[in-house]
């Protein structure tokens, strides 16, 4: 099975935090990692300099390619930007054609 990782560090949540599955909304310094396995994108983030990464809610999200995978990473990375705890959970996901 192949897999690809995309991640961006040093990225501010923006008002609100971002929610995640496991830990709350987090909020300030973050990193953001997307992990594309066949047919799905995960996406979670973590504290930087931390070790613990958190699904991000809403994730995984349905994903026909690597390409696609890639468009979800920047989406998501522009979700965490722009903040508000559900505001991954209702991003509009438009990959990429596969």
């Amino acid at each position: 099975m192949t897999s690809e990782t995309w991640t961006t560090t040093a990225v501010f949540t923006g008002p609100g935090g971002v929610r995640t599955d496991g830990a709350g909304t987090l909020t300030g310094e973050v990193s953001v990692r997307t992990i594309w396995e066949p047919e799905q994108a995960r996406v979670a983030v973590q504290y930087v300099g931390a070790s613990e990464w958190y699904t991000l809610a809403g994730s995984p999200v349905p994903c026909p390619s690597a390409e696609a995978a890639r468009s979800v990473h920047q989406s998501a990375v522009e979700a965490v930007r722009t903040g508000g705890p559900d505001t991954f959970a209702t991003w509009p996901i438009r990959p990429a054609a596969a």
